[in-house]
């Protein structure tokens, strides 16, 4: 689910209809292996882009088997079979596919090639549909919202002063939808170079989906310094769909797997994500807190390798300090990437901000950020505030895009440590702020000087 529950923008409701294609069941096929593929390590360029493979070249990475595509045998036989591809992950080797009746008698377990199934999803009878909102029009001289203290806890206005503000680096956004991003004013000088829907079925209209998405991207590419600026106002962004608005399913991880893949292939230095998932609907496929480990749910694998491809994520801890289930969700939950929790503008934990450890004992959240009242822009095109940890992580993904910047020859895994090094809770760490608030102007201090 989006992260931001308490978010003070919803999508405009329009009326209840069938689920869109009819009746559907969605099913993860687990390949044995990738045998029969044509593509090679020693010819990257036939499946990924060259600032892809320049990433991986600057931080010293080599590839592996997990970057290779699945295999077109496969996929072909599949086809064959009548069955519709609808998601692919080749870091885990799987695919989703569809089918119109649930297959009870185990058809898709007697494929010679596939070594497990799990379903994923089964479409509900009716589902509430969403319309655009209008844009509204407002006063920009009398607005009553003041973004820089999301950049000041940060001490990120000095990097933003030293010239460091995002450019050139590359920063893919997922989420549930960017309601308007395409005719708001006030983002018209925000640079997407791409966008992709990777939720089946998709949408007629990418950009007229959830505002969530909206709220997020403003955070990290507001680019009006009279009236707001986000952390990273400089930077490209890509834009993914990941999450169904009308539904929560196991189905929402994979396509979360494929559009991480996606901005990998195409080169993107950060992610954002300011997604979790913990409850399904009907309780298809719920985490139990032992699943917590970064290594169970395909999310979360496909999570922790993106250092290991040269990509700092940046997430969510979630809005569950309040509920009964209080913890992090996935893929929070995984190695190697910085998991974000919400404080207010008195450097105060906020009480719905999830709280660690992960299941295996490692600190979570990583570190902390702004995410109660924080700016942002709506999907009617207004500047308004909103909670969430849904804000704290791309408030945070912004200031890691300028320390990169700022240091461009540190590594994926680099930049997360020097990160977690300048919170003001190093030295002692802990479940509810993890390391703290980070000073990115001290991180970029101590970078240089290692």
């Amino acid at each position: 689910m989006a992260a931001a529950l308490i978010a003070t923008n919803v999508m405009a409701i329009n009326e209840r209809k069938a689920y869109p294609g009819g009746p559907c069941h969605l099913y993860r096929l687990q390949l044995k292996d990738k045998a029969g593929s044509p593509y090679k390590l020693s010819k990257p360029e036939e499946f990924l882009s060259m600032k892809s493979l320049e990433r991986r070249r600057r931080q010293g990475l080599s590839l592996d088997s997990t970057d290779l595509p699945l295999s077109p045998r496969y996929l072909n036989a599949l086809r064959e079979r009548g069955l519709h591809i609808v998601s692919q992950s080749k870091w885990n080797n799987t695919v989703v596919v569809v089918l119109p009746q649930p297959d009870d008698l185990g058809t898709l377990a007697e494929i010679p090639f596939v070594t497990g199934v799990t379903h994923l999803f089964s479409a509900p009878d009716t589902v509430e549909v969403s319309k655009r909102d209008d844009l509204m029009e407002q006063s920009l001289e009398k607005l009553p919202v003041d973004s820089r203290e999301q950049l000041t806890m940060l001490n990120l206005q000095r990097l933003h002063e030293a010239g460091y503000r995002g450019r050139g680096m590359t920063i893919a956004v997922l989420d549930g939808g960017f309601m308007n991003v395409d005719r708001i004013p006030l983002l018209s000088n925000v640079r997407v170079v791409a966008h992709r829907d990777c939720v089946y079925p998709p949408s007629p209209d990418f950009f007229g989906e959830l505002d969530h998405g909206t709220e997020v991207l403003s955070t990290i590419a507001m680019n009006r310094p009279d009236t707001m600026v986000g952390t990273a106002p400089e930077a490209q962004f890509i834009l993914i769909r990941t999450e169904d608005g009308r539904s929560e399913s196991l189905a929402e991880e994979d396509f979360w797997a494929a559009a991480v893949e996606f901005a990998d292939s195409i080169g993107a230095d950060v992610l954002n994500s300011s997604l979790g998932y913990h409850h399904f609907d009907r309780s298809l496929g719920d985490h139990p807190y032992r699943e917590l480990d970064g290594r169970t749910s395909i999310c979360s694998r496909s999570a922790s390798l993106l250092a290991s491809k040269g990509m700092v994520l940046v997430a969510s801890a979630g809005n569950e300090g309040l509920g009964t289930w209080k913890k992090i969700n996935v893929p929070g939950d995984a190695d190697n990437i910085l998991t974000v929790g919400a404080v207010n503008a008195q450097r105060i934990n906020t009480g719905f901000s999830s709280v660690g450890p992960s299941a295996d004992g490692r600190v979570k959240p990583d570190v902390m950020a702004m995410g109660y009242h924080s700016a942002v822009v709506s999907g009617k095109g207004t500047l308004t505030t909103a909670n969430g940890t849904s804000f704290s992580s791309p408030i945070t993904c912004g200031a890691v895009a300028c320390l990169w910047q700022s240091l461009p020859k540190l590594t994926a895994f680099q930049i997360i440590d020097l990160v977690r090094s300048a919170g003001d809770r190093y030295d002692y760490p802990d479940n509810v702020f993890g390391y703290g608030i980070p000073d990115y102007w001290k991180a970029l201090e101590k970078g240089r000087s290692e």
